[in-house]
């Protein structure tokens, strides 16, 4: 295959994109293995971690296959600079605490799900497929962090500020996910993926009702950092490329 016609690039970048979101998140999530604050939590971030791991190398292979140029999903993730991935900010954004991580993984976590639920419609199998397959995953992700947030928000004063404090501090990240790059306007024209406009309102439905429950407020801070999915990055995900792709920069030809 080749990417001969607007609409196989607009797929090729759309599959790249969610590979992106998928491993830098998980990546992210993955430093927390041997350092969460109980065991059972420990391992149920590297779970999460290996869902979104598993998720990204299913649409890198997509990708790969679709471009036909003979790269590779290790040749997608390790060998890219990070201009060219298209991982929206927020995933990107340091740990901070444990609470500034589950704050992080709701607000994008009640995204997903919501994106899956539709796209598992699309009438393009390289979509609807992974989107079926992802959404058992992300069903179980988006009520782990939903959970944490009501224990961290109606839980202990301490706790209940630092949950806020993180809340306030991501809230301008997610109004990205709600702006469409061109390739995702030109494929939910054609009806293969979500208009993500239309994901907003849903969306904060269900942010509002699990911070309502959570005694957390909504922050009054509308500024929206953006960047991200057009290839503009915050200072972070350099030093996360560095992280993740050096073995593989060092010895680019080893076989495991």
């Amino acid at each position: 295959m080749a990417l001969n016609t607007s609409h196989d690039t607009a797929l090729f970048k759309q599959l790249l994109a969610l590979g992106d979101q998928s491993l830098i998140l998980g990546h992210r999530l993955s430093e927390w293995c041997g350092h969460g604050p109980i065991l059972e939590q420990d391992i149920a971030l590297t779970n999460i971690s290996l869902d979104l791991i598993g998720q990204c190398r299913t649409y890198y292979a997509a990708a790969a296959e679709l471009e036909g140029e003979g790269r590779t999903e290790d040749d997608l993730a390790y060998f890219r600079t990070e201009r060219e991935f298209n991982n929206p900010q927020l995933v990107e954004l340091p740990n901070g605490d444990f609470a500034q991580t589950l704050v992080r993984q709701f607000l994008f976590d009640a995204f997903h799900v919501e994106w899956l639920a539709a796209a598992q419609h699309s009438p393009n199998p390289l979509i609807a497929e992974r989107a079926v397959k992802a959404l058992k995953e992300v069903n179980y992700h988006v009520r782990f962090s939903s959970d944490w947030m009501l224990r961290m928000g109606d839980g202990t004063e301490e706790s209940h500020r630092r949950a806020q404090q993180a809340l306030d501090y991501l809230w301008p990240y997610p109004g990205e996910l709600f702006i469409p790059t061109e390739f995702e306007a030109e494929l939910a024209g054609e009806g293969v993926t979500p208009d993500v406009t239309k994901l907003k309102a849903p969306w904060l439905l269900r942010v509002k009702s699990v911070l309502e429950e959570a005694t957390l407020s909504i922050p009054e801070n509308e500024h929206v950092y953006k960047g991200g999915k057009w290839g503009m990055h915050t200072e972070h995900l350099g030093y996360v490329l560095a992280e993740m792709q050096s073995l593989a920069r060092t010895y680019p030809d080893a076989k495991w």
